[in-house]
């Protein structure tokens, strides 16, 4: 029996949820967001409150009850308050700067790498090192601070490159020889 897909959403004020068939359409004032749902799952709309249920109790069901729940979940949250992601770049004379809609990222290569904004994420580099990643699509940002990361990832001798504000990077002691 999922627990989190038979809890309930409801659906503060501000925000207009429709259902059309297998597709939700969440509005709010941060945006807008459309997913469509797995046609084995059912949501019913009833006094802004949003409930998931299956059909039957086979394995995949299962699986898609709280997966589906939870995503709903996380696009209401999207459109009322943004994701964000904190990266933070460790290393000497590595830094973050953005120009335009382009973050630029010294990191130790030959030549700077850019990336460009995806549509619906947003950078900001309030100090050289450090970048946060905004949007409503918690997906998306999950996506985009995981593609900046792998410019760089940490290594384990130094701690040189990019992780997550809230990562630990287990340190190895390298050699220890004469």
């Amino acid at each position: 029996m999922s627990r989190i897909g038979n809890k309930p959403i409801t659906v503060p004020e501000g925000i207009e949820v429709n259902l059309d068939g297998q597709k939700i359409t969440v509005k709010g004032p941060k945006g807008t967001l459309e997913r469509e749902i797995h046609n084995n799952m059912s949501v019913k709309l009833e006094n802004g409150v949003i409930t998931v249920t299956r059909p039957n109790d086979e394995k995949e069901n299962r699986s898609l009850h709280g997966l589906t729940r939870t995503l709903i979940n996380n696009m209401i949250q999207g459109v009322s308050k943004e994701f964000t992601k904190q990266l933070e770049i460790n290393g000497v004379g590595y830094r973050a700067a953005k120009q335009g809609k382009t973050l630029v990222l010294t990191i130790g290569y030959s030549h700077p790498v850019k990336m460009d904004e995806p549509e619906g994420i947003t950078f900001e580099v309030p100090n050289p090192n450090t970048i946060i990643v905004r949007g409503i699509d918690k997906e998306l940002v999950g996506q985009t601070a995981a593609e900046v990361r792998t410019k760089r990832p940490p290594e384990v001798y130094r701690g040189k490159g990019i992780k997550y504000s809230d990562e630990h990077i287990r340190r190895k002691e390298g050699k220890t020889g004469k």
